[in-house]
């Protein structure tokens, strides 16, 4: 089973006792293999940009079958990080981001994505303002 550090030929040491609980899960998920990782697994480490390259694939398809697939935190927790990747994270995968594309701009016409009301701080409005600007770019 490959791991992020196997495909990036690049072993991290291990973080050490006083390493945040961040800065030591993600050194434990550069070593899990991708067939195990969780949607959690996933947010997390595209929010910190880590293993983009072999991640984001993966990731794709999780959020094209459930746009608001969720980690730990909230509905649709993996697909902000995803929209918060730089554009060169793209640049492997220009079908992917066309197909996710045009399916977040489907989903931004339903509710409650749709609904004009939403108050702007309002994290169902934060996530459609991402998807939208993703779409546009």
């Amino acid at each position: 089973m490959v791991t992020i550090e196997q495909l990036e030929r690049d072993g991290w040491p291990d973080p050490g006792p006083d390493a945040s609980f961040l800065v030591t899960r993600c050194a434990a998920l550069r070593r899990k293999p991708l067939a195990d990782f969780t949607i959690e697994d996933l947010r997390i480490m595209l929010g910190q940009e880590i293993g983009v390259s072999a991640l984001l694939p993966l990731a794709v398809q999780v959020v094209l079958r459930d746009p608001l697939a969720e980690g730990d935190y909230f509905p649709g927790d993996l697909l902000t990080n995803v929209l918060r990747l730089p554009d060169t994270a793209w640049s492997h995968l220009q079908a992917e981001r066309k197909l996710l594309a045009a399916a977040l701009a489907e989903l931004v016409t339903k509710a409650p994505f749709a609904d004009p009301d939403l108050r702007p701080r309002d994290p169902d409005r934060l996530l459609r303002d991402a998807i939208v600007r993703f779409v546009g770019r």
